[in-house]
């Protein structure tokens, strides 16, 4: 399906462009993230999942990539990554339920 690691690698060299050509967006991202890596009441592990559920419902390709690398690192097996992914299935599932909702209530007002 994809090279993985080869895609993985090459956004790591877009991102030193992109740091190069405007530091500090990039800084400014790097600290928000390091903000939100800090744990004080959830564990490592289901951090990780938190924003592997949220990188699949966004559809980005590298955050998914990075965060189940990170979550693999911290011990993640891949049934517990299919459980998460399988929360994060539901719940976007749950909103395109909704929105249908709405598009029915915007049709009562034809």
């Amino acid at each position: 399906m994809k090279d993985w690691k080869g895609y993985s690698a090459a956004l790591r060299e877009r991102g030193k462009e992109l740091g190069q050509l405007h530091p500090d967006i990039v800084k400014g991202f790097v600290a928000l993230n390091n903000g939100a890596a800090q744990t004080k009441h959830l564990d490592a592990k289901t951090r990780e999942f938190i924003a592997l559920g949220v990188a699949i419902t966004t559809k980005c390709e590298g955050c998914m990539d990075a965060h189940v690398r990170k979550a693999m690192a911290l011990g993640a097996t891949k049934e517990e990554i299919a459980e998460a992914l399988g929360v994060a299935i539901a719940l976007n599932a749950g909103a395109a339920f909704t929105y249908a909702l709405h598009a029915l209530d915007r049709a009562n007002e034809a």
